[in-house]
Order: structure tokens, then C-alpha cells, then sequence
């Protein structure tokens, strides 16, 4: 349950998703995972609102524009992840490592930060159309928080090259 917790805060830390605006739910059983996932899209759109000092309108068309990129910003985790997996079992190989294989690997993690770029400009011309300069900023700072406290939570403490046991692992190759 709280693996598909931290999966959930992962997911919303991409883009915070700003949730329609539902009756709140005030207490969700253990276990409930429906609930629980509820009450937790309504307390980031209430902490977005808020913090961003968005209308309801706005937060409407925020939670439409995030619901247009969030899919294509998850596949792109998804490939950067599965990028950095064969990465890693390559370096592991040391100098028997297939050399091409490498290389378009590594091509293809760039390739990945390009089409993120991509994404997150036109995302924020989209936003642009109805949010201030200061909105906008404002909101960046805000995904970064949830991001590092995904990352907090997902016990890597918000260094990507650190271990669950709180330990640094190396980027590639074996453990020391």
C-alpha cells in the first residue's frame, strides 16, 4: 500500500495535477486506496490554489493543461528509466561492455532530455495563456517541492545517487 502511495506521489510530483474541484473527503478507510488517492488530488489542488492564488477558473484550466501533458511527461520517465537500467547493466560488464549499445543509450538519454525540454516549453506557453509570469514561477517552485519530497519519501533523500540504507551507491559499475 504505501509503495503504490509513494508510486501515486511520484506520478502527481511530474505535473501537480490540479484536481477538480470534488466534495472533500474527510476521512478515507484504511485500505481505501480510491479515497485516499481523492483526498489526496483535492489537498494539492487546495495547496496550489493557494500557494499560486489561482480562481477556481484558473485551476480548471490548470488541471486541463496538466491532463494534456502529464501522459507524455510519464512516458518519458518511463523510457528515461528503462535507459538508465540498461545503462547500468552495460557498465556492470566493465570492459566488455557493448561499446554501441553504450553509445545509444547515451544518445538515447539525450534524445529523452530533448523531448522534455519540448514538453515543459510548450506546457508553459500553455500556461502562459492564463497564468501570470509570477503564477507560473511560483508553480515551478511548487513541482519542484513535491518532486524532492517524492524523492525524500521514496527514501533516496533527494540525492539520485544515494541507496534506501541512506548510503552512496556509485552511478555505475558495483557497490563499494
Amino acid at each position: 500500500m504505501m509503495k503504490q502511495m509513494l508510486r501515486l506521489i511520484m506520478l502527481v510530483s511530474l505535473v501537480v495535477p490540479a484536481a477538480v474541484h470534488a466534495q472533500a473527503v474527510t476521512s478515507a478507510p484504511p485500505g481505501n486506496r480510491a479515497a485516499l488517492e481523492q483526498q489526496f488530488r483535492e489537498r494539492t489542488a487546495r495547496l496550489t490554489k493557494q500557494r499560486l492564488g489561482l480562481t477556481d477558473t484558473q485551476l480548471d484550466q490548470l488541471e486541463k493543461t496538466n491532463a494534456r501533458f502529464a501522459p507524455q511527461l510519464r512516458q518519458l520517465v518511463m523510457q528515461e528509466r528503462e535507459i538508465r537500467r540498461q545503462l547500468r547493466q552495460e557498465m556492470t560488464a566493465g570492459n566488455s561492455a557493448n561499446q554501441q549499445h553504450v553509445s545509444d543509450l547515451l544518445d538515447g538519454a539525450l534524445r529523452v532530455q530533448k523531448q522534455r525540454i519540448s514538453i515543459v516549453e510548450s506546457e508553459q506557453k500553455e500556461l502562459a495563456a492564463f497564468l501570470t509570469p509570477v503564477q507560473r514561477a511560483r508553480y515551478m517552485a511548487l513541482q519542484a517541492q513535491f518532486r524532492k519530497r517524492a524523492e525524500e519519501l521514496s527514501g533516496q533523500g533527494g540525492r539520485p545517487n544515494q541507496g534506501r540504507n541512506g548510503q552512496r551507491r556509485p552511478l555505475f559499475g558495483r557497490p563499494p
